[in-house]
């Protein structure tokens, strides 16, 4: 009995012990399973964050790679100024660099394929910007980065570490451009610019259209040939080689312009060549919108269509009008701000704003449809000539060294960027046929812009554009920023990767060999150096009439608008001029006295413009105000009752101060030029209206 007792606790604790050993089991398997998906979390998000640290470290490593570029393209143009080298420029010089390191992270870099990179197939009748992909239950997104060549899936790792040092086209024109065109606008050189505006507006409009379409006109048959013999691989229409034609317009003699700075080279030389470089890079880019606009009726998008073409006309005039509008516009919002404000008090808030509200103008144009490189233009001219004039002379500078600085950086980093896309870009298309017709059509694009209408312009001009400097404005037509950022914007299809491959061959070889040749061609043409615009200009005077009399004909297309300007906008707009009480009708007196408030003349010192180099004198003025004449003596200036007569400066006060405009006797309300060293030739009133 005791022994069956027994026998019944044992099985009792052992069946007790079994179930409690099921139930811790089942309890672990529990916890298991639910700490199971915690941990694959952690891992993945561990993996996760290694990937993103990694990538960080890669995009630091490719700004890298470009700062490294710009410091030894910097160290090296120290060289070649202190060693006075000029057959390479600084941009020249930044591709060269750019193609090599293109080369070694092309063939020199290899990174071992991630075996985690899968490739799968599905059938889609177009590309998604995103896509949504489902592994195991969790979604994922992901976002289009370009399309890979086919023969070269299997290295998409490598694809993906030369995709990383090339941007978005959308970089360049939204930050690397705007400082660029600003600055050229900024900078421009009025005085030089306006008397020969006439040439450089035929030039820059007329003559870009020209050679866009001669040079369209050469690749289609080109292109037509090329598909005769079997070497075309694609659709390239007629518009397309429009497109070329106008992208590979715009020129950029950076290079060119540069030494013709440091060689002082003549004046009117400069102003032409520079001034159509600024006003043809904004019209070949409307012009290259206009024809991608062009879309006439039916299936077939490549038929001529008289309506299709007039619809292209106008919305070139509109766009460039409406940008031209925008941009002067923002211009005369700054300078009124600057004005009518007490904000040149804090130098650092006014600099701020001035930087903002020129590189919005460029954003604001883009965002309304408009152009941009147009607005940003005309907005830095209107800068120039009257927000500069409101700035603190602390401002002053730091705008104009900010510009500078940034024009720059960016124009060397976009020639940098151009080498290393040579090696890096990965929808190359190199046609031999092609690129002879391009180098043969950009060479007689140029010369039927330029010797066609120097002809046409000396009819009219009594001081001629010479032979030799029409052949140094051919020479010097090459191409720069402009055209690369044109042609990288769209890579889309075969036709528009062509015309890029071919863009980056014209644009190496006019840099380096147009422009390291240039001092060569200068003296080939015996074209003089050395000369100061303003010896120039003196000399003008001691020549006699017929100098003169050139200068009056180049005035008289802004005398109209200088009068008008001088009376009214710029008594509006800055802080000199002459009183608006006098220059306004009488109706508008308290509208002139409201804005010649002493809030408008508080601050002197600033009448005074520095950058005579950069501003058109005021030399257009009428020195009576109703019954007041200025007039000035040794001690200073005053005022004295006189007979009261209207009009404007005859031409040779105008000839007078274009010649010695770089003195200014600044007084309240008006601003006088007048010769301030012994040796210059009194300036003397046939009319006694200004004695000295």
């Amino acid at each position: 009995m005791v022994f069956k007792v027994t026998v019944n606790n044992a099985w009792r604790a052992t069946r007790t012990l079994w179930l409690l050993v099921l139930v811790s089991l089942s309890v672990c398997i529990c916890v298991c399973r639910a700490s199971s998906p915690q941990e694959d979390s952690a891992m993945e998000n561990i993996d996760t964050e290694k990937k993103a640290e990694e990538s960080h470290r890669q995009d630091s490593a490719d700004l890298l790679i470009f700062i490294m570029l710009l410091t030894l393209t910097i160290l090296t143009i120290w060289l070649f100024k202190h060693r006075r080298f000029r057959f390479l420029h600084e941009t020249g010089l930044a591709m060269i660099y750019g193609l090599l390191v293109g080369v070694v992270l092309r063939y020199g870099i290899h990174v071992p394929r991630d075996i985690s990179n899968v490739t799968m197939s599905c059938h889609v009748n177009a590309s998604p910007a995103t896509l949504l992909i489902n592994v195991s239950g969790k979604f994922y997104e992901y976002t289009l980065k370009g399309e890979i060549n086919a023969n070269a899936v299997g290295d998409v790792q490598d694809n993906e570490m030369l995709r990383k040092v090339t941007f978005d086209p959308e970089v360049f024109f939204n930050i690397l451009l705007p400082p660029i065109i600003f600055h050229a606008g900024y900078s421009l050189k009025r005085r030089h610019f306006f008397l020969n505006m006439g040439s450089i507006l035929a030039y820059a409009f007329l003559g870009t259209v020209v050679s866009c379409f001669v040079i369209g006109l050469l690749m289609y048959g080109c292109v037509v040939l090329m598909k005769q013999v079997g070497q075309l691989g694609g659709d390239f229409f007629f518009t397309d080689c429009l497109f070329f034609g106008a992208i590979v317009s715009a020129t950029d003699p950076v290079t060119v312009l540069a030494i013709f700075n440091e060689l002082q080279v003549d004046v009117d030389l400069y102003a032409l060549l520079f001034g159509e470089s600024v006003l043809n890079d904004a019209v070949a880019l409307v012009l290259s919108s206009s024809i991608v606009a062009y879309q006439p009726e039916g299936n077939n998008s490549h038929t001529f269509e008289v309506m299709a073409m007039l619809n292209s006309f106008g919305v070139f005039l509109g766009v460039f009008s409406g940008s031209f509008a925008l941009g002067v516009a923002t211009g005369v919002v700054t300078a009124l701000v600057t004005k009518f404000t007490k904000l040149r008090d804090f130098q650092l808030l006014e600099t701020a704003l001035f930087f903002l509200m020129s590189w919005s103008t460029f954003l604001l144009a883009e965002a309304c449809g408009s152009t941009g490189v147009v607005a940003v233009l005309f907005c830095g001219i209107t800068q120039a000539h009257y927000t500069y004039n409101n700035l603190s002379p602390e401002s002053q500078d730091r705008t104009k060294q900010l510009f500078e600085l940034l024009n720059f950086l960016a124009e060397n980093f976009i020639f940098s960027y151009m080498g290393l896309t040579l090696f890096t870009f990965q929808s190359h298309v190199f046609n031999p046929m092609f690129i002879v017709g391009a180098f043969l059509a950009v060479f007689l694009g140029r010369a039927a812009n330029i010797y066609p209408l120097s002809f046409l312009l000396n009819l009219g001009r009594r001081n001629k554009i010479r032979s030799n400097f029409q052949h140094m404005m051919m020479f010097a037509g090459l191409r720069g920023a402009m055209t690369f950022a044109l042609s990288i914007r769209d890579t889309a299809t075969y036709a528009r990767q062509m015309m890029f491959s071919t863009t980056l061959l014209v644009v190496f070889f006019t840099v380096w060999i147009c422009g390291g040749g240039t001092t060569q061609m200068l003296s080939c043409q015996h074209i003089r150096v050395g000369v100061d615009s303003d010896q120039d200009n003196s000399m003008s005077v001691v020549e006699g009439s017929e100098r003169r009399s050139t200068k009056q004909e180049s005035a008289w297309l802004f005398r109209i608008w200088y009068n008008f300007d001088h009376n009214y906008l710029k008594p509006i707009l800055t802080h000199s001029g002459p009183p608006l009480t006098a220059t306004l009708p009488p109706c508008c007196g308290p509208l002139a006295r409201f804005l010649t408030s002493p809030q408008a003349y508080e601050n002197e010192c600033q009448l005074k413009d520095d950058d005579s180099d950069l501003i058109l004198n005021d030399g257009d003025i009428s020195l009576t105000y109703g019954d007041i004449t200025v007039s000035t003596d040794a001690t200073g200036a005053h005022t004295s009752g006189g007979p009261g007569f209207a009009g404007a400066a005859s031409f040779d006060d105008l000839d007078r101060e274009l010649a010695y405009g770089d003195h200014e006797l600044v007084m309240r309300g008006t601003r006088l030029v007048l010769p301030m060293d012994d040796s210059e030739p009194p300036f003397t009133d046939p009319h006694n209206r200004l004695q000295m």
